[in-house]
């Protein structure tokens, strides 16, 4: 067994390539597109050593091509998940008793692989399952998943240093930081491939064991990230991957006296439901289930009349639209000063005019397709209901799911600030905005406020300090990650660690030592060198 006080890579964040006309990396991506879509895959679940096929195959499509076949995934049930379970239980021991650095090892070799010779592949696989340009599944798929997995290995390194003081002579106080006593659940959703890779990583590599679903329209992805969890070393039973419905899901993991604790992102009612059943089962648990949760937002712009125009319709073009306006992190709602208003329209419909919309194998395209029928069902009824209500259309308010699931950039204008458009999550290209009085800023800041359940993320447009302050300050609530003239998306690990709280889930922080203090549970050791032979203290001498 190794001796020593082992130093880790010092992470930096992973170089972004642009993907220009002409360099390497577009060639090497287009041909990764290009082999992806010429062959129909096969896509097992990973339980323990096993690659399971059930034969009830689920077809794969592009969002943005509903009619071409990717291939199929093996979908199970609650044996599945069970089994899944057991295989984790069955690996932990083994797995939390290996030295820390060995499991650094395997997460820093995953790092490499995806940011080397995996990056096309699954930089493809992120555009063609889920509908990225090039650019959106680069800083996803390949950097942020690096980083996270780079970082939170400086993370954990950094967490085991942490040690108590020495108390006094013939004392040794130590802090021992063990896994979770159990099996922690990863619930993952479809809109970033990143998250589908730190779920489950992050607790494992604080020496968990985990059973991962991911959503169903992430599953193309997430098979090339197990593939490389698999050639890094990650062993049987540590992570493994069900493709089942929530329910069936659930009755197992939430039954179980092992489930430890649940890393999760996605819907708040599905979250809240969670949080529920685990609360009516809490007798039934070996410890109290950790309950780690990133669960969306109604995303705010707030400008001053200090703003610039053209800066502020710049980020809202790209703080609404980048993606389809499919990230947690997405402007949603903002609030425009009457004074700048004109403008910021003038220059967010120029911009819209040029944007091209259609599959993200066209690098020309900067809207792709939403994900799936269901969202683009609930995002065409948003956009009727503004139509019908007298909403202004500013732009966009078109849509077409005849070869995919296409939604154009659509900004409305509200009269009323708490219009549904302005209140309720979307999640898709609807940005609404509402003008208001150039010298009510202070009353725009509590409609911001108090508008929202959410507290996910937000931005002050602002070249006024004193006006930037004074948003800072009575919106520290109302979002966990916060930006001074820039748009409201874009957190990068290390830098601008992730996450909100409100109905916006738990905060704690992907990206951070925060989050991997949460699939940790202390242990303290006093170790006496000489110890005491007489129970008298010395105040009981006599005078």
């Amino acid at each position: 067994m190794l001796k020593g006080f082992f130093n880790v890579p010092e992470p930096k964040n992973e170089p972004v390539f642009d993907y220009a006309p002409g360099t390497p990396e577009r060639a090497k991506l287009q041909a990764a597109l290009q082999e992806a879509r010429s062959k129909e895959i096969d896509v097992p679940m990973y339980i323990g050593s096993e690659e399971v096929r059930t034969g009830n195959k689920v077809p794969l499509s592009p969002p943005h091509d509903h009619q071409h076949l990717l291939g199929h995934f093996h979908e199970g049930d609650k044996s599945h998940v069970e089994q899944a379970v057991n295989a984790a239980l069955g690996a932990k021991e083994a797995w939390e008793t290996m030295e820390w650095e060995q499991r650094a090892a395997i997460f820093l070799k995953a790092a490499d692989l995806i940011a080397g010779p995996y990056r096309y592949k699954i930089n493809a696989a992120t555009m063609l399952g889920q509908s990225k340009n090039a650019f959106q599944a680069e800083i996803d798929s390949a950097c942020e998943i690096v980083d996270f997995l780079r970082f939170n290995v400086k993370y954990m390194t950094d967490i085991y240093k942490q040690q108590p003081p020495i108390s006094g002579d013939g004392v040794w106080n130590r802090l021992e930081q063990r896994p979770l006593e159990g099996f922690v659940f990863a619930l993952t959703p479809f809109n970033f491939t990143a998250i589908a890779g730190n779920l489950p990583t992050a607790p494992a590599m604080m020496g968990n064991t985990v059973v991962w679903k991911p959503a169903y329209t992430q599953i193309y992805a997430a098979n090339v990230l197990m593939q490389v969890f698999r050639e890094a070393g990650v062993p049987d039973g540590v992570i493994n991957l069900v493709y089942v419905d929530g329910p069936s899901a659930g009755e197992v993991i939430f039954e179980h006296p092992e489930f430890a604790g649940i890393h999760f992102t996605g819907s708040t009612a599905v979250f809240q439901t969670i949080w529920k059943t685990i609360g009516n089962n809490i007798e039934k648990y070996k410890s109290y289930p950790r309950i780690v949760g990133e669960t969306g937002g109604k995303d705010f712009v707030i400008a001053h009349k200090s703003a610039d125009a053209k800066q502020l319709a710049t980020g809202l073009v790209r703080g609404a639209f980048e993606f389809q306006g499919q990230k947690c992190s997405a402007a949603s709602r903002a609030y425009v000063p009457s004074n700048l208003w004109e403008d910021v329209k003038k220059y967010m419909q120029e911009d819209l005019s040029t944007i091209k919309m259609g599959g993200p194998e066209d690098f020309s395209n900067f809207v792709n397709a939403v994900i799936d029928e269901k969202s683009f069902d609930k995002i065409a009824k948003y956009i009727d209901n503004a139509k019908n209500d007298g909403l202004e259309v500013v732009a966009g308010g078109n849509y077409d799911k005849s070869k995919g699931y296409f939604v154009e950039p659509t900004v409305l204008l509200a009269k009323d600030p708490m219009y549904t458009t302005m209140c309720e999550e979307i999640f898709g290209p609807v940005l609404t905005i509402y003008v208001y009085q150039e010298d009510h800023f202070e009353e725009a800041l509590e409609l911001v406020d108090k508008t929202s359940p959410y507290g996910l993320t937000g931005a002050i447009f602002s070249h006024d300090r004193y006006a930037a302050q004074l948003a800072t300050q009575k919106l520290r609530n109302a979002a966990g990650n916060f930006y001074i003239n820039d748009k409201p998306t874009g957190a990068v690990v290390g830098q601008q660690p992730f996450g909100g709280a409100r109905k916006s889930g738990t905060n704690d922080k992907a990206g951070a030592m925060i989050n991997m203090l949460r699939w940790v549970s202390p242990r303290t050791i006093k170790e006496t060198f000489v110890t005491p032979t007489d129970y008298r203290y010395p105040f009981q001498g006599e005078d």
